[in-house]
């Protein structure tokens, strides 16, 4: 018998339910896969609270994990039965066993283990979309990165300095700042102690930077504006801290002519074509070591309460794994 965690009621860790469940046969292109490995983002915690809200109750949590398939539906050809697979962006991972449309998920290569795949591809692709994408960094590009010591900061700044690219990140208390620094950041500030943007223009000479990526939201908003160059790039792509709202589109004109977006990886990958490119490019620099990933704990899946406790208190870094 499988096991999934639902939520049939919007709220805190203790709304996920760890319960028995039936995964049906695959329908036309679908795969079944059963789980060996689920990434833990806080996505997950804007659906279990209702920031996101989900079309249908109860749902089970989780976009993102890693596994074998076990069943094929009709019509596909992407997969066959024992292939290792990965994905992110599909909603419904956090069970033993679980359908989804076999186009959004790729094989995993060998030299990458499931435990890694199932921390990586959705913070990894995030990273990949926002520096070669989002905004093409370089040798010649200035960034602040804020909750450098997360998953996706820890990800970014060992790819961003494969790129000569300056990183400042920002990160809460020294230990969180050490990580930051050792993953490859230029300069690292402690948010806690540091006031960000004064720190800002004086590493940068009063230069500041060509784009900061903010996954913070509201506690960094709208400060980060003031750490960009003229017509600099603000990319906000989380709201850890709370989201920006009341936005007055006006504040961007007084700072800079500055640029502003919102973007998602459904978006950057909607295509088979994108998913696989960027899926691709981010087993390279993994494979060949330029990315490390820090899965830096896991847990069992019915421990998940625990897990989101941990991550929405700021207790944790790099990537979290749930093992069925």
């Amino acid at each position: 018998m499988a096991h999934a965690i639902r939520v049939h009621k919007y709220g805190g860790p203790e709304a996920m339910v760890y319960e028995e469940i039936t995964v049906a046969d695959p329908g036309p292109g679908q795969i079944r896969i059963k789980q060996t490995a689920i990434g833990v983002n806080f996505i997950d915690v804007y659906h279990r609270t209702g920031l996101y809200p989900q079309p249908a109750m109860p749902f089970i949590p989780g976009s993102e994990g890693a596994g074998v398939v076990t069943a094929i539906g009709p019509g596909v050809t992407l997969h066959k039965i024992g292939d290792r697979v990965a994905y992110a962006g599909a909603i419904g991972g956090y069970a033993s066993e679980r359908l989804m449309p076999a186009d959004r998920a790729v094989r995993i290569p060998d030299g990458v283990d499931d435990t890694t795949a199932a921390g990586m591809m959705l913070q990894g692709m995030t990273v990949r979309y926002l520096i070669r994408k989002t905004y093409k960094c370089g040798p010649d590009t200035t960034v602040l990165w804020h909750a450098a010591a997360g998953g996706v900061g820890l990800i970014a700044l060992q790819w961003l300095k494969h790129l000569g690219t300056t990183v400042i990140g920002t990160a809460g208390g020294p230990e969180k700042c050490a990580l930051a620094k050792a993953a490859g950041a230029t300069h690292v500030i402690d948010y806690k102690s540091e006031n960000f943007v004064d720190r800002v223009k004086e590493l940068t000479g009063g230069r500041k930077c060509d784009v900061v990526y903010d996954s913070i939201g509201k506690d960094t908003f709208p400060a980060s504006l003031d750490c960009l160059k003229p017509h600099g790039l603000f990319v906000t792509f989380g709201n850890a801290s709370g989201p920006i709202d009341a936005f007055n589109a006006g504040i961007l004109a007084a700072k800079g002519s500055l640029y502003m977006t919102r973007p998602t990886l459904g978006t950057y990958t909607a295509s088979r074509a994108d998913l696989e490119e960027t899926a691709n490019d981010l087993f390279d620099v993994v494979k060949r070591g330029i990315v490390k990933i820090n899965v830096s704990k896991t847990y069992p899946l019915k421990d998940v309460a625990q897990c989101h406790r941990d991550l929405e208190g700021r207790k944790t870094t790099g990537s979290l794994v749930l093992i069925p």
